[in-house]
């Protein structure tokens, strides 16, 4: 059992033509094992949080909200995830045997998905701290610190987070390489379909590079099936509805900002502005 299927062309090659349909039904299996596994973990084994003391901060400096995420990045954000709903659904359900005429569903979707890229990339290099959501040697030191707590050695607690914690740029990082690698892939197949935006071309590539196109583009969209599923149930945590309520209000209140976060990695502007006085 392997991942891809292959054709034979008519001129006797073996081509990939996409991925095999059973990994929707793994993809979506992991997910929930996954969440099933952390919820379990979370409940019976999991301690309270425990973080080397921060540099002492005067809560009055702050605001009774903090600022976390700006109109135009909570945006692209339900943007973005409104497209990718939409991509999976009508990829998918075709596949799994709900029948309707889902290809220009599924074309519109990606357009929308291409351009709330394009659009965060230019908004996140130009207009944000672009290095917020990459891990940095911080995040890598108190990785390790935690695991070996957690084996119960010897190890100093680990800071508070900074904007945004290690678990969040690490789905980053995974969202960026299922996202480009669909939005990239998906880019090129609509030469294939009629759109009002190009001339059909079929054979704008030849048989095996289009194959690849469709094996790379099918399994970043299985690879999303998982990403999502996990992404929705850290949404829905009791833990995590305050970081949720910031994607929907664009602010953290002062009290969770203080005990979630380290204000010397995290400076939220007032007290960037006190420091400068």
């Amino acid at each position: 059992m392997g991942i891809v299927e292959f054709a034979r062309s008519p001129w006797g090659q073996d081509v990939p033509i996409h991925a095999l349909w059973y990994l929707i039904y793994v993809s979506a299996a992991a997910g929930l094992i996954f969440l099933v596994v952390h919820a379990v973990w979370a409940r019976y084994f999991a301690g309270a949080d425990e973080f080397a003391p921060s540099a002492p901060v005067q809560a009055s400096r702050l605001p009774e909200r903090v600022k976390r995420h700006s109109f135009a990045a909570r945006a692209f954000h339900w943007i973005m995830a409104a497209s990718m709903f939409a991509l999976l659904i009508t990829a998918f359900l075709p596949k799994v045997g709900v029948k309707f005429d889902w290809v220009e569903y599924h074309w519109i979707a990606g357009i929308v998905l291409i351009a709330s890229i394009l659009f965060h990339i230019i908004h996140a290099t130009f207009f944000m701290d672009f290095w917020a959501i990459w891990p940095d040697k911080q995040d890598i030191q108190d990785a390790g610190n935690r695991l070996k707590l957690f084996l119960g050695k010897s190890a100093p607690l680990p800071k508070r987070f900074a904007k945004y914690p290690l678990e969040n740029k690490m789905y980053h990082m995974a969202i960026v390489v299922t996202g480009l690698s669909v939005a990239i892939t998906g880019f090129f197949m609509m030469f294939r379909v009629q759109t009002p935006f190009f001339t059909r071309n079929p054979y704008m590539f030849g048989d095996m590079m289009t194959g690849l196109m469709y094996v790379v583009h099918g399994l970043a969209g299985i690879g999303l099936i998982a990403l999502i599923t996990i992404h929705v149930y850290f949404a829905v945590r009791p833990e995590k509805l305050d970081i949720t309520k910031s994607m929907i209000f664009g602010t953290l209140s002062r009290e969770q900002y203080l005990e979630h976060h380290d204000p010397e990695r995290w400076v939220v502007a007032e007290l960037g502005k006190a420091a400068q006085k």
